[in-house]
């Protein structure tokens, strides 16, 4: 781990005076000039403790008032400050009763130790967790390299990558709870250094691959995540999230799914499905949505809409068993709104 100063800044303006480059630009220059932002810190610490990231100033941004609240509004919707903590999400009541698909996220994501250090800001901002990009000793298309090590059909360790949009990368975001997020159409609020906000729909929050290979987001330098803004669910509104791991205890996700559906009696009047470590970044699917939507919620449409997402699935060597996985999981997801 290299030396680095640390700020700790009293307010927005103040902390984006220090800042001079992104994560994301600090990856490719180890000259140890670069200063970032840190709140929760897992994700920041760790890629200083890889190597990868070698700062000359962190700039904890942990303490600003303001930025800690959530806030709940039956006409207007559910408002969640950047530096609210995972733990404090897990225990809110008004987003457990009013988005129990996020509340059924935040709940299987990490362990409470963490939980209790992690930010909402931080979590949907962190960089993906593929052992190629977090390894100094593999250049990655990610780190500005010539290859995808994790698609090398021998060698490559692939079996929790993506199965859609994999054509360049093939890492997947690491955020569990921005799966549920994107389901409830949230919103991400930006602010600039001179003070201007911007508020960017979660789909368009997140870059793909294939439009920007050095970037997950579309944070810029001098940009900070304030707060997440989900619109009021209407009184018919249901969803489910559903998580599959490796072991029991907590781990990174194989697959997981969320499902928010607006529903007149048993059936499905309106549809959003998002799946988690299917794709380098939390993906839409689309064909699931169009194929429950204005249906009857049962088994066999159920069913129906799990195999719509898998049609544009391309599974690597080693990771086939997530088409079937997220089948069951998106089925079974729906099912339990029923």
């Amino acid at each position: 781990m290299n030396k680095f100063s640390w700020y700790e800044a009293k307010s927005l303006e103040d902390a984006l005076q220090q800042v001079n480059s992104t994560v994301s630009e600090q990856l490719y220059d180890h000259s140890g000039k670069a200063s970032v932002f840190k709140s929760g810190g897992v994700d920041v610490f760790d890629l200083v403790k890889e190597g990868l990231l070698k700062p000359e100033k962190i700039i904890n941004i942990r303490n600003i008032p303001g930025l800690d609240k959530i806030g709940y509004d039956p006409k207007k919707g559910l408002s969640i400050g950047s530096n609210v903590t995972l733990a404090e999400m897990a225990s809110n009541p008004d987003i457990k009763t009013n988005y129990l698909a996020l509340h059924q996220a935040v709940n299987h994501a990490a362990t409470p130790q963490l939980r209790n250090m992690s930010t909402l800001g931080g979590n949907i901002a962190q960089r993906n967790r593929c052992w190629y990009f977090r390894s100094a000793d593999h250049e990655c298309f990610r780190k500005g390299g010539d290859r995808c090590f994790a698609r090398h059909s021998d060698t490559g360790e692939n079996e929790n990558h993506a199965i859609i949009d994999n054509g360049s990368c093939v890492s997947v975001h690491a955020s569990s709870i921005a799966t549920a997020l994107m389901a409830f159409n949230a919103s991400v609020v930006i602010v600039n250094e001179e003070g201007e906000k911007k508020e960017v729909h979660m789909d368009d929050f997140f870059v793909t691959a294939g439009k920007d290979i050095a970037m997950e987001n579309i944070l810029q330098a001098k940009e900070i995540i304030t707060e997440i803004i989900l619109p009021a669910p209407s009184k018919n509104t249901k969803s489910a999230y559903i998580k599959q791991v490796a072991r029991e205890s907590y781990d990174w996700s194989l697959g997981d799914v969320a499902v928010v559906l607006e529903v007149s009696g048993d059936t499905c009047r309106t549809a959003s499905i998002v799946l988690g470590a299917a794709a380098p970044v939390p993906y839409r699917s689309l064909e699931a949505q169009q194929a429950i939507e204005k249906k009857t919620i049962n088994s066999e449409n159920a069913l129906a809409a799990a195999e719509a997402a898998m049609s544009k699935a391309r599974p690597l060597t080693k990771n086939g068993y997530k088409v079937p996985l997220f089948i069951t999981t998106i089925k079974q997801a729906i099912l339990e709104i029923s």
